[in-house]
């Protein structure tokens, strides 16, 4: 203890000399040589361009560590086709940390239909081909050849959701965790922040890397089991493989334990050896998430990508602020519990203020603050308070089938914020882009009041809400409230805007072919939109990707909660079919439309009518 003491002291005088509040983070021997730095503590290997803002991974954890006295270099999207750019900075004391980026590299690549995306919004110029497939796997066996035993840590995204054996929709097989693949010696999974400063103090205490392997929210390999006590066991990854109902199986206790508080360490054999989880690391509290988002980010890419159009990425994220993180909500289709987790974590509205002053000194600052909200822009605090003694309930969620009894709703200190924020000089308009939940709005006994505000002060002509589907069956595998319950807001909606004045219009989002949805289901969804008048533009069809309770349901067919079978549209042209109908309104898709309502037995639906959704054949 003594020794970890001395050199945290020591870390924070050099920090105080070195003074780089103005700086972006090293990333050349040139900068190094600049703060008079020999060797970094670590360098960080990432799949997007660097941007120095707090909604960027990569950004936040070198921040962390640099706060913490560490020096830290940053590697952006070196070539993979050797080690050379591997070695640019050197080989550092303690190790590497790898990421993928913010977003998973496969889904960044490819779309649902896995045809190879032409654009990338985290890369210069948002050109494509900076980064490989299954980007953290790639570097970080890039990294074994250039320094062999140099400890390797992965994190975001991509390693979090990818740490048991998972299901890959583009390989269509069943892989085994990353952790093996990738020969990295830890996986950080969820938010890192804890994490990474936990293995930074003891590496630098001199244990080393194979011995780290007790801290909540990491994830490593075992040779045994004998130094492990009081564990879950999942299926084997031979027995996900060869059993998708033992996959369904597995993903249902990987789900029911990620909980910070009475969640159990699992293991998973791999072989002859074993995958092991230790429980979820506890979320940041308040204090301490403020002090993460006040660390010295310079809020834009680096200067080396000005002369290649810079980043598009930070467009979106620039003039917004993240107030929360966690989810509650549970969709099925959604990654943030099994990420972030379904605890709420907010931060401070003198953190928040603080923020938006320098957004508002900020040169290209016109006036107009794009987000203010996190995974749900109004879930702020804990679902209810004994959660925070015992943990989220196992196997019940917070706002499905309906609200919980003991669902604790206020908006109050959310919209004071949006006030004061609005009110801020040189702020003309605050939006929220991050989405809101309607059902939990409704539940708030002056939800009347917050959406009259929302409409006069936080909307742009356009609210976008996301229902997803009209089904019942569908809705209840989404995890989603029932339709009546977005009616039921729809219309509160239009009434305040009503009386206010303003003529503003709610865009409701819809998913095709989720599991569960059947062709029936997307007719009565297309009956739906028609009588709604609304003709999207853009339909989401279900992307199975890592980490989610949907996904599990599409590779196996079963539904993890209650190990029952569950329909999944499979065919290109069973999908097809499903989007098309959400969009029966575009010509193009008259033809497959037809042929969609004869199977479906809902001939009565073509014609001229009124209640037609398409013409006849000519």
């Amino acid at each position: 203890m003594k020794k970890q003491n001395e050199a945290l002291n020591k870390r924070k005088k050099a920090k105080e000399l070195e003074n780089p509040r103005d700086q972006f983070m090293v990333i050349s021997k040139r900068d190094m040589k600049k703060r008079g730095w020999k060797q970094l503590d670590f360098i960080i290997i990432s799949g997007d361009a660097y941007i120095d803002h707090p909604s960027f991974g990569t950004a936040i954890i070198a921040r962390v560590l640099e706060d913490a006295g560490f020096k830290v270099g940053i590697i952006a999207q070196p070539d993979w086709r050797s080690t050379k750019d591997f070695k640019q900075l050197g080989e550092p004391r303690y190790g590497f940390l790898v990421t993928a980026g913010n977003m998973d590299s496969m889904v960044n690549h490819f779309s649902v239909s896995k045809h190879r995306r032409s654009y990338d919004n985290y890369s210069p110029g948002g050109e494509s081909g900076y980064r490989p497939d299954r980007a953290t796997i790639v570097y970080s066996n890039r990294l074994r050849e250039a320094y062999a035993d140099i400890p390797i840590i992965i994190g975001g995204i991509e390693a979090s959701l990818r740490r048991f054996a998972y299901y890959d929709y583009w390989d269509e097989s069943v892989r085994r965790s990353i952790l093996f693949d990738s020969r990295a010696d830890l996986l950080v999974y969820g938010m890192g922040e804890k994490q990474i400063l936990k293995i930074a103090e003891n590496l630098e205490a001199g244990l080393e890397i194979k011995y780290i392997n007790y801290l909540p929210g990491t994830a490593f390999i075992a040779d045994d089991l004998e130094s492990l006590y009081d564990y879950e066991v999942l299926p084997a990854y031979k027995e996900v493989k060869n059993s998708k109902k033992q996959y369904a199986y597995a993903y249902k206790l990987e789900y029911l334990e990620q909980d910070p508080i009475r969640g159990q360490q699992l293991v998973q054999q791999h072989g002859n050896r074993y995958l092991v989880q230790n429980p979820p690391v506890e979320p940041l509290n308040q204090e301490e998430l403020d002090h993460v988002y006040s660390l010295p980010y310079q809020r834009n890419y680096h200067p080396i990508y000005e002369n290649q159009g810079g980043v598009p990425a930070i467009k979106e994220v620039k003039f917004s602020l993240v107030s929360s993180r966690g989810c509650f909500g549970a969709c099925s289709f959604c990654a943030i519990s099994f990420h972030q987790g379904k605890m709420m974590t907010a931060r401070s509205k003198e953190s928040l203020l603080k923020e938006a002053k320098k957004i508002i000194a900020m040169d290209d600052f016109k006036g107009y603050i794009h987000d203010v909200g996190g995974p749900t822009a109004n879930f702020r605090r804990p679902s209810c308070t004994s959660q925070l003694s015992r943990g989220m309930c196992r196997g019940k969620e917070c706002m499905f089938p309906a609200p919980c009894s003991k669902l604790e709703v206020d908006h109050k200190e959310y919209f004071e914020i949006l006030r004061e924020l609005r009110n801020l000089p040189g702020v003309k308009k605050v939006f929220i882009r991050s989405g809101i939940r309607f059902d939990y709005l409704l539940q708030d006994e002056d939800s009347r009041k917050y959406l009259k505000e929302l409409a006069a002060h936080h909307v742009s002509g356009q609210l976008k809400v996301a229902p997803e589907h009209v089904s019942d069956s569908v809705l209840s595998y989404m995890g989603k409230p029932g339709i009546e319950v977005f009616d039921k807001f729809r219309e509160a909606f239009y009434q305040v805007n009503n009386e206010i004045g303003l003529e503003q219009y709610l865009i409701p989002y819809f998913i095709s072919s989720h599991p569960g949805s059947r062709l029936e289901d997307a007719v009565e969804l297309a009956e739906y939109l028609r009588d709604i008048n609304h003709h999207p533009d853009q339909v989401q069809d279900f992307y199975p990707t890592p980490g989610t309770m949907a996904t599990a349901m599409y590779y196996s067919g079963y539904d993890p909660r209650t190990m029952e079978e569950v329909y999944v549209a499979r065919s290109k042209e069973a999908k097809k079919m499903q989007r098309a109908l959400l969009q029966y309104h575009k010509k193009r898709n008259h033809q497959i439309v037809r042929k969609a309502l004869k199977m479906a037995g809902r001939r009565d639906l073509i014609g001229y009518h009124k209640k037609a959704l398409v013409p006849p054949t000519h």
